[in-house]
């Protein structure tokens, strides 16, 4: 979890070609748009996704390049949880990858490769994030950890319409990856390296709940950004024009029709 902060990388190489799948599924796409809504104050935006590790042909050369001398296993050292009160995954038995406890702050480079993978991925074609290091990544404590972070701010964000969302969001999860036999990493990069680091962003989150045997990872990325950004009136003004534009053709139709909130997806 982090206050403002989005990394914008122009650095483009082999890696950011398409490496990793994104797999279907209906419940996350659900969940995605009751994750982006208006709170009043800020936009919250929220995306789940599912993400296939599984390497073909020109992935598995793109990971060679990556490891450089193809040599997966050579570790990599990560930054601490953000919160300088968080317990070390080794302390806690989880989550860590295998054979990798003692070194709780470290993991391999063929895990490195699949969070940045997804990365790209999931916001390309926008971002590259070819040139991010492991020390922009984190290892965090266990499961209740980022439940924790995670629940406490949605809650803080939407109030009691997380009470119901909540448990559909993460049983939604646990489908998907098998939660207790992931290990969760989290992207928290400078601010220079941020994609989320435009103005008005109040918070963030990036979290990659890695499952090694189903060769997948669940990408839960959420950010809340104000209203009175540019981003915020940018999208009060669109919504504004679309609203007149509603009026307009309700107006010719001789009635008006009753209307939802839209969602705030990009």
């Amino acid at each position: 979890m982090k206050a403002g902060g989005y990394f914008r990388c122009d650095r483009v190489t082999g890696i950011t070609r398409r490496a990793m799948k994104l797999l279907e599924n209906s419940s996350f796409e659900a969940l995605s748009s009751r994750l982006c809504v208006e709170t009043g104050d800020a936009h919250i935006l929220g995306r789940i996704e599912s993400y296939s590790c599984k390497m073909a042909g020109d992935d598995k050369h793109m990971f060679k390049q990556f490891c450089q001398e193809g040599e997966p296993h050579v570790l990599e050292a990560l930054s601490p949880p953000q919160s300088s009160s968080a317990p070390s995954p080794n302390l806690l038995g989880k989550s860590g990858e295998d054979g990798e406890n003692p070194l709780s702050d470290k993991c391999c480079r063929k895990t490195l490769f699949y969070l940045i993978t997804t990365l790209n991925e999931s916001f390309r074609p926008d971002y590259d994030f070819s040139a991010a290091r492991a020390h922009e990544f984190s290892r965090e404590p266990s499961l209740n950890w980022v439940a924790n972070a995670v629940n406490s701010s949605l809650f803080s964000a939407v109030g009691e319409e997380f009470n119901c969302l909540g448990p559909e969001l993460w049983n939604a999860i646990d489908q998907e990856i098998n939660l207790q036999s992931c290990d969760i990493y989290s992207y928290n990069p400078d601010l220079d390296s941020d994609p989320f680091g435009e103005e008005g962003s109040l918070w963030s989150f990036n979290y990659f709940f890695y499952n090694k045997k189903l060769k997948r990872i669940v990408f839960f990325t959420c950010r809340s950004v104000s209203v009175l950004s540019s981003y915020g009136r940018g999208r009060l003004d669109n919504e504004l024009d679309m609203d007149l534009d509603d009026d307009e053709e309700e107006e010719v139709d001789g009635f008006m029709e009753d209307r939802f909130p839209r969602a705030l997806c990009v």
